[in-house]
């Protein structure tokens, strides 16, 4: 009997490490999104809701949550908002939807995005990114849609995105992207119209007569 009391102590113990443990994970998924909040301009007040006071991030507009409290999506399509695309954005590790399109997010994309493993959809279109699109983007095989188009990106087409086998949908129109086009994996299925309007981009990669990043 006198080991009663103190193994139901360690017993409550365990029990609240393991109630605790999804929200610390949202919270620290929290704390990223409101890092990245505060170098943004939101003229409109989209993310006015994102109060780091708040248990979670999951009681935040233009925020979606799984049953453990885990960012699963970011909804922020056509907001008016404008600033850099936060690095922190790669610290959300369930992530599965990162829609940005249609806002002024400038400067270059962050390599690490290329940490969301989870992501099957990336948005980024008609923004005012630039630079080039990051390999480390080969890292993320669960994703199926690449939106970058309407952009001003430069660079060639990473050859490393041959490996996305799952990537169904890639659109990078409308940039300033040189090179030639990848001919491998899942870029034998896009249509030409993907890859528009980039007046360096030399059409698909001849294998044997000229490296994919010929012209840039």
């Amino acid at each position: 009997m006198a080991l009663l009391p103190v193994a139901l102590p360690c017993l409550s113990s365990l029990l609240l490490l393991l109630v605790a443990s999804p929200a610390s994970s949202s919270n620290s998924e929290g704390e990223a999104l409101h890092a990245w909040r505060t170098r943004l301009t939101d003229p409109t007040n989209v993310l006015q809701s994102w109060d780091p006071t708040l248990v979670n991030p999951c009681t935040w507009f233009h925020v979606t949550c799984d049953s453990q409290n885990r960012v699963i999506r970011l909804d922020l399509g056509n907001s008016n908002i404008s600033g850099p695309l936060g690095s922190e954005l790669g610290r959300l590790e369930h992530l599965q939807y990162l829609e940005l399109y249609r806002n002024n997010f400038e400067g270059k994309i962050p390599a690490e995005l290329g940490n969301l493993k989870s992501l099957i959809s990336m948005d980024l279109y008609e923004n005012r990114l630039q630079g080039e699109i990051p390999k480390s983007f080969a890292k993320l095989k669960s994703l199926r849609f690449l939106r970058l188009d309407n952009n001003r990106l430069s660079g060639a087409i990473p050859r490393e995105l041959v490996l996305l086998s799952n990537l169904k949908v890639l659109d990078v129109s409308n940039n300033d992207l040189c090179g030639t086009i990848p001919i491998d994996g899942p870029f034998a299925n896009f249509p030409l119209q993907s890859f528009d309007n980039n007046s360096r981009l030399n059409g698909p990669e001849l294998q044997g007569l000229a490296s994919y990043d010929f012209g840039c």
